[in-house]
């Protein structure tokens, strides 16, 4: 006794992509219809703002990911393994770092890239590489700051409209108003102010946390550039252990009395 059918007794589109495609259009507009009815009037700009909103936090939450996990630590103990009077060893990393994702890796290769030029020549071309990283950092921000800004104004024009309707519909009424139907008519147009709302909070959230973010990886990326111009120039940046420094001091006095 067979409990499943063989092949041969399926029907030929039982599993076509395109009867899916059908399938899953046909409940996407079902729910839009249902969303439609909800929200009234705002429905589209709300969906529009909700989904530009999500594209710009997975598209910056994807620039977090590629940035986490590299620290200016990294970048000096690849730095202690060569010298900075040797050019080849130099060129080597620079190729090396800016193969790598990460955006710390790619600024210290362009800048060991140009140790030939002077120390000023790539101060500037340094920082019209931080300008531009600037920028592409705070993209979508602002844009997530305005939404923030136009879902709740949108909701409640939206609250403002279904109002409208409901007096309207309430004065054209001949019969008796009980609360249950002013109660429907409050609650539909309220919903557009709760969408306006849960649109706006993950917005204004989201541009704040990714706009401090980008203002950390702005802070480490000049800490690290200025720490690589400057060992290139030769200028060691650590640090003298008291130890040594008072007994420097005990011979300067002993050469000064001598």
């Amino acid at each position: 006794m067979e409990i499943y059918p063989s092949r041969r007794e399926w029907p030929k589109n039982a599993f076509s992509s395109k009867s899916s495609r059908s399938i899953f259009f046909g409940l996407t507009m079902q729910q839009l219809l249902e969303l439609q009815n909800q929200l009234g009037l705002m429905t589209w700009p709300l969906i529009l703002c909700s989904a530009v909103t999500v594209m710009i936090v997975i598209e910056r939450l994807i620039q977090v990911a590629l940035s986490i996990g590299v620290g200016k630590s990294a970048i000096r103990r690849q730095l202690s393994t060569i010298s900075p009077t040797n050019s080849q060893q130099i060129e080597q990393l620079a190729q090396a770092l800016s193969n790598k994702r990460p955006l710390l890796y790619r600024g210290v290769a362009m800048l060991l890239a140009h140790h030939d030029f002077a120390k000023s020549l790539r101060e500037d071309a340094a920082g019209m590489w931080l300008q531009e990283k600037r920028h592409q950092l705070h993209s979508g921000l602002r844009l997530l700051t305005l939404i923030g800004v136009i879902s709740p104004l949108l909701g409640l024009l939206g609250t403002v409209l279904g109002l409208i309707e409901m007096f309207k519909g309430v004065a054209a009424s001949s019969g008796n108003i009980t609360p249950n139907d002013l109660a429907e008519g409050l609650g539909l147009a309220m919903r557009t102010t709760a969408a306006g709302l849960l649109i706006a909070l993950p917005a204004i959230a989201s541009a704040q946390l990714l706009g401090l973010w980008a203002d950390r990886v702005m802070s480490k990326l000049e800490h690290s550039l200025n720490y690589v111009n400057l060992w290139l120039e030769g200028v060691s940046l650590q640090h003298v252990s008291p130890g040594k420094h008072i007994s420097e001091q005990n011979k300067l006095q002993v050469t000064a009395h001598d």
